[in-house]
C-alpha cells in the first residue's frame, strides 16, 4: 500500500453499514470466498510485508487490519452474522426509498439502476472485481472503492429488494436471454415459496429504546439496548444511547464506559461529545457536593468551640464552692 493520507475514522463507521464494502466482495459471497479475500487483505496488510515502506503508512495499515478489516470480516465469516448484515443495508435501502434520498454519485451505481433487470446481476459482479483488485494499491484507494462499492451494494439491493440474495460459487457469463429460454425460467420461480424477510432485531431493539428514552424510562430503554448489543457489539448509536440512558440515571461509571467506546469507533461523534461534556461537569458537581458534605459546617464548629470553652468554666466554679459547703456540713 502507498499514499501516506492519514488514517480517516469515517471508514469505520463505513464499514460497520457495509463490512462488503471494506473487505470488497460481493454481496453474494459464501463463506470460502469471504475467507479468502480475508487472509489475501491480511497477508497484503502484514507488517512483514510492509517493512518497505515508511513509518506512517505502516501505521495505516495496521489500523484498517485492526479497525476495518477484522471487525467487517467478524461480520461475515458466519451466515447468521451476514444475514443481519443484509437485513439491516435492506432496511437502509428502505429508509432511502421512502425519503428520495437513494441519488449515488458514483458512476456505476447510477448505471445500475437504470439497465435492463437481465443484466443487473452480471454488471454488479463485473464492476465489484475491476473495483476491488485495486482496492488496496493505496491509500487514497482504498477509500474511493469503499465509497463506491457502498453506493453499488445499495443500488444492487435496491434492483433486487423482493429477491433474497443467494451465494454464488460460479463466475456469471452474460448471456442474451432468448424469449423461450426466459419463459422456461420464470415457471420454476413462479412455484417457489419465497423467502422470509430476516428481520432486524437490533434496529426494533433501538426504536423501542429511543420511545423508552423520550419518555424518560431509562430502564428499560437499558434493557432493550443491552439486547441489541448482542447482536451488534460495536453499534455506535447503541453505546451512544446507553450512554445517555446511564448519564440520567446518574450511574456516571457505565456512562463514562459507553460514551468511551463511541468516541473509540468515532471521535468526531457529535452526540457523544456533547454528552461526555455534560457527563464530566456532573461528575465534578458530585465529587464537589460529596466533599462539602464531610467538612463541617461553620455553625457546627462553632457550637464545639463553645462547648469546650464552657466547660472548664464550670469546672472551676464548682471548685470554689466546694469549700462553703464543706463549712456548712462541718467539714
Amino acid at each position: 500500500m502507498t499514499n501516506p493520507k492519514s488514517f480517516q475514522d469515517e471508514w469505520i463507521t463505513a464499514a460497520e453499514r457495509d463490512p462488503y464494502a471494506a473487505l470488497g466482495i460481493s454481496l453474494n459471497a459464501e463463506d470460502r470466498r469471504i475467507l479468502k479475500r480475508y487472509r489475501y487483505i491480511a497477508k497484503l496488510l502484514h507488517p512483514d510485508v510492509q517493512t518497505a515502506n515508511d513509518a506512517p503508512i505502516t501505521q495505516v495499515s495496521e489500523q484498517l487490519i485492526a479497525k476495518v478489516v477484522n471487525p467487517a470480516y467478524q461480520r461475515l465469516k458466519q451466515e447468521k452474522s451476514r444475514s443481519e448484515t443484509l437485513a439491516n443495508m435492506r432496511f437502509r435501502v428502505k429508509q432511502l426509498d421512502r425519503q428520495n434520498k437513494l441519488t449515488p454519485s458514483f458512476e456505476s451505481a447510477q448505471q445500475l439502476l437504470r439497465i435492463p433487470e437481465a443484466e443487473v446481476e452480471v454488471f454488479y459482479e463485473k464492476t465489484v472485481n475491476q473495483l476491488t483488485a485495486k482496492q488496496f494499491d493505496s491509500i487514497t484507494e482504498f477509500a474511493t472503492v469503499l465509497s463506491g462499492l457502498s453506493q453499488l451494494n445499495l443500488a444492487f439491493l435496491h434492483r433486487k429488494i423482493s429477491k433474497p440474495i443467494r451465494p454464488k460459487r460460479t463466475g456469471l457469463v452474460a448471456v442474451e436471454p432468448s424469449a423461450s429460454s426466459s419463459a422456461e425460467v420464470s415457471k420454476p420461480e413462479e412455484s417457489k415459496p419465497t423467502e422470509p424477510p430476516v428481520i432486524n432485531y437490533a434496529e426494533k431493539y433501538g426504536i423501542r429504546a429511543r420511545t423508552y428514552l423520550s419518555k424518560g424510562n431509562y430502564e428499560q430503554a437499558i434493557q432493550e439496548l443491552r439486547e441489541a448489543l448482542k447482536i451488534m457489539p460495536n453499534g455506535i448509536e447503541i453505546h451512544s444511547m446507553l450512554g445517555q440512558a446511564y448519564l440520567m440515571k446518574k450511574s456516571y461509571g457505565y456512562a463514562r464506559a459507553h460514551l468511551k467506546r463511541v468516541l473509540e469507533l468515532n471521535p468526531n461523534h457529535s452526540i457523544a461529545l456533547k454528552y461526555n461534556q455534560v457527563l464530566e461537569k456532573r461528575m465534578a458537581e458530585h465529587q464537589k457536593s460529596a466533599s462539602q458534605a464531610a467538612q463541617p459546617t461553620p455553625k457546627a464548629k462553632q457550637r464545639k468551640t463553645t462547648e469546650q470553652t464552657t466547660q472548664p468554666a464550670s469546672k472551676s466554679s464548682n471548685a470554689k464552692q466546694a469549700p462553703w459547703f464543706k463549712k456548712i456540713l462541718g467539714r
